[in-house]
């Protein structure tokens, strides 16, 4: 299994990658909220600094795991780009008027 963070940085890199190749495309795509649901399972570590981590499952072991220990989570997230907070585009340069 993989952290739930493991998988929001690899799903950064992806979508960092998609902008990046679609410079200088002429049809370009507004990158809008991008919706998660997934399994997880939540452990504690036991220790001075414990801290609490959530374990993506795959479906086959979801199924194995006790219901008491998995859960299904759904969240939004919102990209935006970190120099302007603007709505990534998956393209080149910005043309007016355009959405």
């Amino acid at each position: 299994m993989i952290e739930l963070s493991e998988m929001i940085r690899e799903l950064r890199r992806e979508l960092t990658a998609a902008i990046s190749e679609g410079d200088g495309e002429r049809v370009r795509f507004e990158l809008g909220p991008v919706e998660i649901e997934a399994s997880v399972t939540v452990s504690k570590e036991a220790g001075g600094d414990a801290k609490l981590r959530f374990w993506l499952a795959d479906t086959g072991a979801a199924a194995k795991l006790a219901r008491a220990d998995t859960q299904r989570i759904t969240f939004t997230l919102h990209p935006r780009l970190a120099d302007s907070g603007a709505s990534p585009l998956i393209s080149g340069d910005d043309v007016p008027h355009e959405r």
